[in-house]
């Protein structure tokens, strides 16, 4: 990665001059900047203002890993990127960005994405880890990584209107050593991942662009603080962890964006995290996790997370596609049967298959937990009653995922008559109807 620099030139005290005269910067803390490597998992939302200010503050060597390439709907967030630049690379993309901001530093790119078998061979070159991703498992992933190979993760997520980041295994502790000022890794603050039902991407959910930029600019904050302050080397062996060397108590930084407020528009939370965990799987006393297991398939990292397509939870019997629905509704096959849309209004608002009623997902599942909870009649759910209660229920959402948890739903509650009524969901959601009936149609 090239030898270190001893001295600034002309140019170097220049560019970063307005930086090294920030109290605790100076010419040292620059230099250092200058001889480390940082490497950015994900060129997106948030690896786009990552990105950026580590470029912009004169780290030496920046690495990407981004196997996606540039689409329309990133550009409101991933601020790095260009209309000009739509179906390149990511990884192409932001670093032809990069060049323009500074193009003193060595960029490295990676053009394909992190998986068990090359994370290792990936982040061992690295001082610092940024997990700008956005999926559970890789969360895991990195971390995981992270903690055999000594790396210290700044790990942040954003979605909708609300973003989360925290600094992780630094400095970095051995595996198996536990005490007062060896910190967490991401599996001590998070032991178990979300449900799958809960895990939603952007792409389903939603994201605001500042959101999610405030949580990348607050990366490479945290990035550049363990740089110049050496926080990022391990101790050596037989040394412990000086109280200078030892970061605040780990705090988890939530922000929340209010679109409904006219008077503080946005809030910040810090929550104090706990330190490492004896039991903890990754980096416990006695954990067996090594980075050959990884490798080949030890843990099974989409496993532990739960299989968010859910694409086979229900019987062929209760589902229909979209094109045998088409035609069962347009030659009156179906008769009189209730089309629930199950997609958040924002979504519905842009259009809907003609006759479907919207019952967003969320306000359903908490409705269908109160009448299981309460007693109450399971019709409740249903937003119109048909003259008769054998009227099919036809369910659709988004691309075919919710919509199969309504069903079930439905059918627990009791809503099929004993199988009298047929209750099915559309396969492919929206996304179906739009490839096999309306090409016209505003998928979203």
């Amino acid at each position: 990665m090239g030898s270190t620099q001893k001295s600034l030139s002309k140019e170097e005290i220049e560019r970063y001059s307005r930086q090294m005269i920030v109290p605790g910067m100076g010419k040292e803390g620059q230099l250092r900047l200058m001889n480390a490597k940082v490497l950015i998992i994900g060129a997106g939302g948030l690896g786009c203002p990552a990105a950026q200010y580590l470029a912009g503050a004169g780290v030496g060597t920046i690495g990407i890993v981004d196997g996606d390439s540039v689409e329309t709907s990133n550009l409101h967030r991933q601020v790095a990127h260009a209309t000009k630049r739509v179906g390149m690379l990511k990884v192409d993309s932001l670093i032809t960005h990069l060049i323009e901001i500074n193009p003193l530093p060595v960029y490295v790119p990676y053009r394909f994405d992190l998986t068990p078998q090359n994370a290792a061979q990936i982040i061992k070159p690295w001082d610092v880890i940024l997990d700008c991703t956005d999926n559970p498992a890789t969360r895991y992933l990195i971390s995981d990584v992270c903690v055999l190979l000594g790396k210290p993760l700044v790990s942040a997520a954003s979605v909708q209107k609300s973003g989360q980041l925290i600094v992780l295994n630094c400095p970095p502790t051995p595996q198996g050593v536990v005490n007062k000022k060896a910190a967490p890794c991401y599996r001590c603050c998070f032991k178990k991942p979300p449900p799958p039902s809960a895990q939603t991407s952007c792409g389903e959910a939603g994201i605001m662009g500042p959101v999610v930029g405030m949580m990348g600019v607050a990366q490479a904050g945290e990035a550049i603080k363990i740089l110049v302050s050496q926080l990022h080397m391990p101790p050596k062996e037989g040394e412990e962890v000086s109280p200078e060397k030892n970061l605040v108590q780990p705090t988890l930084l939530i922000y929340t964006y209010d679109l409904n407020s006219a008077i503080g528009p946005y809030s910040f939370r810090a929550l104090k995290m706990g330190g490492r965990k004896k039991d903890c799987f990754a980096c416990g006393e006695n954990s067996t996790l090594t980075l050959d297991g990884i490798k080949s398939g030890n843990p099974n990292y989409v496993q532990f997370c739960g299989n968010m397509t859910q694409s086979t939870n229900l019987a062929p019997e209760d589902r229909i596609t979209a094109t045998a629905y088409n035609e069962k509704r347009r030659n009156g096959e179906l008769g009189e049967h209730i089309l629930l849309d199950t997609r958040e209004k924002e979504h519905f608002s842009f259009g809907s298959i003609p006759g479907a009623v919207n019952v967003p997902f969320s306000k359903f599942l908490v409705k269908a937990s109160s009448i299981k909870r309460e007693g109450n009649s399971p019709a409740e759910l249903l937003p119109m009653q048909p003259a008769s209660d054998e009227a099919p229920i036809v369910v659709v959402c988004r691309r075919g995922q919710d919509s199969q948890e309504v069903v079930e739903k439905l059918k627990e509650l009791g809503l099929d008559n004993g199988g009298k009524r047929k209750i099915m969901d559309i396969v492919g959601g929206m996304k179906a109807w739009r490839d096999e009936v309306d090409p016209d149609f505003p998928f979203i």
